[in-house]
């Protein structure tokens, strides 16, 4: 049976980001795929801690050591078929769990003789992120350096899909908040149109990368 680990790498686990994950992860399970669902926010982790445990000469290769939460499932990501990443955008960039996962799974997978890649399995990896901003406005200013984000996660040898959600509602009343900025009807409107449509893309993502792990 094929392992997917879903990853949410958002502070909110019942919201935009952890429901694209949670629809990603029916998909795996339905292509017949055995799911496992962590959400980094409540683990005690850092990002690399430069130890360099991981390079010296006899090392376990693509293995952490440093004690902590994020080690072990440092090696379950390289056990892995797939692996379904979900980040909000914060600042127009993926959120500092999401950094300190990719820091520590970098790190330990670089060859510091060649700087080549001592992983030679394959994960296939669907990264999903969520934001409050238009498509235009994710098209014009944040799309390239997701991409290049996306294109990280191809140290894991497998195909990478890269599934921005836009436009997304940030709280269910406005009112209660200071955000002027926004318009809430807008806002609830653009969920009820979209919203539908990318948890059934995001369940097609992670049907899709289970069938195609064997391939």
């Amino acid at each position: 049976m094929t392992k997917t680990l879903v990853l949410n790498a958002s502070p909110r686990k019942a919201w935009n980001t952890a429901k694209l994950l949670k629809s990603a992860a029916e998909g795996a399970r339905s292509a017949g795929s055995e799911v496992e669902h962590i959400d980094l926010y409540d683990l005690d982790f850092t990002g690399c801690r430069s130890c360099m445990l991981c390079k010296r000469k006899g090392a376990e290769r693509c293995h952490c050591y440093w004690k902590d939460d994020l080690s072990p499932i440092i090696d379950r990501i390289f056990r892995s078929d797939v692996l379904l990443v979900g980040t909000a955008i914060y600042l127009g960039r993926p959120t500092s769990r999401y950094f300190e996962v990719m820091e520590r799974l970098h790190f330990c997978a670089l060859s510091y003789d060649d700087y080549s890649n001592y992983f030679t399995g394959k994960v296939n990896v669907g990264l999903f992120v969520s934001m409050n901003a238009t498509k235009e406005f994710y098209d014009r200013l944040y799309k390239d350096a997701f991409e290049g984000y996306a294109q990280e996660l191809q140290m894991l040898n497998g195909e990478v899909c890269l599934y921005p959600c836009h436009d997304t509602l940030q709280v269910s009343d406005y009112s209660r908040y200071n955000m002027a900025g926004f318009d809430e009807a807008k806002k609830k409107l653009s969920r009820e149109k979209n919203f539908p449509k990318d948890l059934e893309n995001a369940y097609g993502i992670g049907q899709r990368l289970v069938r195609e792990s064997g391939d």
